[in-house]
């Protein structure tokens, strides 16, 4: 699909990005993000990340039916349900070490709806935030995409992440759901990885990654629980449509984890 009305003309010329490529296994994952700012995982190479069958995967799932509402939501919705947690991983030592429970905050550069607030969620569960599997995912997540990373970036890293971790459930109760209610977006980090947990009863939920620079983008939908959307955010923007219900408790739960090269996003110092 084409985005060219809303680009400069500089931009005219730029590749198109490739179609959406599952990849069955991770290793091939850093080029593609090299190439074309993003990659998608089906469940098998996810599993190979987590060190982990998909029936111990799905046994993190039922944590998503627990996620309290969200209680920011600007458009006055009260479809999102989340939690939130941060962590520090140290690539020297291979230690991922969750950190103080803090605010998630973005500026309004990134996020014009809900950008400039200090949103307070609830941390997430020892069941999850503990778990070997999830832990075991956001280091090898983290190794990726060292590895992906590309000049100017790549000589400032230190090898250390800074990572942030949102369990999303988004519901049809009131008739729709918005799982991007901010439009197409960055997040103002590195790399984002957005795996699909659970897509129960729904229509809808269409993924689309498009330039940041430029006037291509794909679409496409994650369909299978335990596939994954990994982005380069500093090259592409990614959104996705809102979701109606096919049967009653519809649903869609992503994970969304974040990774960040130089410190948490925080408000700056007054």
């Amino acid at each position: 699909m084409s985005f060219a009305p809303t680009v400069p003309a500089a931009h005219a010329a730029a590749p198109a990005l490739p179609g959406p490529l599952w990849l069955n296994d991770p290793a091939d994952a850093p080029a593609l993000l090299q190439h074309s700012g993003y990659a998608l995982l089906r469940p098998e190479a996810l599993t190979q990340l987590a060190s982990a069958e998909l029936p111990t995967l799905a046994a993190l799932s039922p944590c998503w039916n627990r996620l309290p509402p969200d209680a920011h939501l600007k458009d006055g919705g009260r479809y999102r349900h989340r939690r939130h947690g941060s962590f520090v991983q140290d690539l020297a030592t291979g230690t991922v070490t969750a950190v103080p429970h803090r605010a998630h905050w973005q500026p309004t550069t990134y996020n014009a709806l809900h950008g400039g607030m200090l949103r307070w969620f609830e941390p997430l569960e020892a069941a999850l935030g503990q778990a070997p599997p999830f832990l075991t995912l956001v280091g090898s997540l983290g190794r990726l995409f060292a590895q992906a990373m590309v000049p100017p970036a790549a000589p400032a890293f230190d090898g250390r992440w800074y990572i942030e971790a949102h369990p999303f459930r988004i519901d049809t109760a009131a008739g729709v759901g918005r799982p991007t209610p901010e439009g197409a977006h960055r997040d103002g980090v590195a790399f984002v990885a957005v795996v699909l947990v659970n897509r129960v009863g729904v229509h809808g939920g269409e993924t689309r990654v498009f330039q940041a620079e430029g006037p291509h983008g794909v679409r496409f939908t994650l369909t299978e629980p335990w596939s994954a959307l990994l982005l380069d955010d500093t090259r592409v923007v990614h959104e996705s449509t809102p979701i109606q219900p096919q049967t009653e408790g519809g649903h869609r739960d992503t994970l969304v984890i974040t990774y960040r090269t130089d410190g948490f996003q925080d408000p700056p110092a007054s």
